[in-house]
């Protein structure tokens, strides 16, 4: 496959890309080092906004400027490297817990998925942010979608919708499974939950190649993903050094490999969305794999022959 490299520089824990179909650029968030990021990929230019927490996720927002998941709240900035507006608190302890994957859906509410840094309490959770309506000043509506009563979730990723609106997708990546929920755009309710594409885990001992199917291999496990306008389901497999494409069936379609080793999240953009942008990390990882793949950190991208889906934009 034809990668190319998209920036310079290598970057912590980059997560949550989308495009930005007015200004012709990639964003996206490193994590770990407290940054947003966009890129003119024409110019190969790269703008960094230092934030005061961990961004868990972005989004595009109507009107200008950006939604945002902090480690603490989500918040609003109408410019870039503005000031930034607090939206909502969400109902978990921000010592051991912090918002992670999330995108808005169709009609501008914001979801946000979250993650349990003690990897022990199983209390990660998916929230919906509604600034709709709202007069100015007041309290957005913040509800959770899916809770940890219902299942316990360490690390929330993988949200998608599909064309139809019909059908939302998470995960919990250490669990190796990716769901689907039965979804109502206009009531904002989920249905019935179906698992979509079991990711056997890691083994003693394990490997990666990602062009060679033997069972002895280690496929990864599911990350950030993203769907493209015939309802495949494009995922990173984090440890895995591939991305994955799954048809709305469930059924795998494709395996394609990527020159590092922890790909976290896919997205669609260019001019006909035909581009797929995959961001990775390089935090925590060994100094034998750094040199093995020295792209690790580095934002990716390739051509694939069906367009993706837009970025839904975020409404208050």
């Amino acid at each position: 496959m034809n990668w190319q490299t998209v920036t310079p520089t290598t970057y912590a824990l980059g997560e949550s890309p989308f495009w930005h179909p007015q200004e012709q650029m990639l964003y996206w968030v490193d994590i770990s080092g407290k940054q947003i990021l966009r890129a003119n990929v024409y110019m190969g230019t790269v703008e960094a906004w230092d934030v005061p927490s961990e961004p868990g996720c972005i989004a595009p927002a109507q009107g200008g400027g950006l939604v945002m998941a902090l480690r603490d709240g989500v918040f609003r900035a109408t410019e870039w490297g503005g000031p930034l507006q607090r939206l909502a608190t969400l109902d978990y302890d921000p010592t051991y817990h912090r918002a992670n994957d999330g995108k808005c859906d169709a009609l501008g509410r914001f979801w946000v998925g979250t993650l349990d840094e003690t990897r022990t309490e199983g209390n990660a959770a998916l929230y919906c942010v509604d600034a709709r309506g709202t007069d100015p000043g007041s309290t957005p509506r913040a509800t959770r979608m899916i809770s940890p009563k219902d299942q316990a979730f360490t690390t929330a990723n993988g949200l998608a919708f599909s064309p139809d609106n019909r059908t939302l997708y998470w995960t919990d990546t250490p669990s190796h499974t990716i769901w689907t929920w039965e979804y109502d755009l206009g009531s904002n309710t989920l249905g019935k939950k179906s698992v979509f594409a079991t990711i056997r885990p890691k083994l003693e001992g394990w490997m990666s190649d990602p062009l060679d199917a033997n069972n002895g291999y280690y496929r990864g496990r599911p990350d950030g993903a993203a769907v493209d306008s015939q309802g495949n389901y494009w995922v990173a497999m984090f440890e895995g050094r591939r991305v994955c494409q799954f048809a709305p069936d469930g059924g795998l379609l494709a395996e394609i490999p990527v020159p590092l080793q922890c790909p976290t999240a896919v997205c669609f953009g260019g001019e006909d969305l035909k581009t797929l942008y995959v961001t990775s990390a390089k935090h925590h990882r060994s100094a034998s794999e750094l040199a093995a793949f020295s792209l690790s950190g580095a934002v990716l991208s390739m051509q694939v022959e069906v367009a993706g889906l837009p970025a839904n934009f975020f409404k208050d």
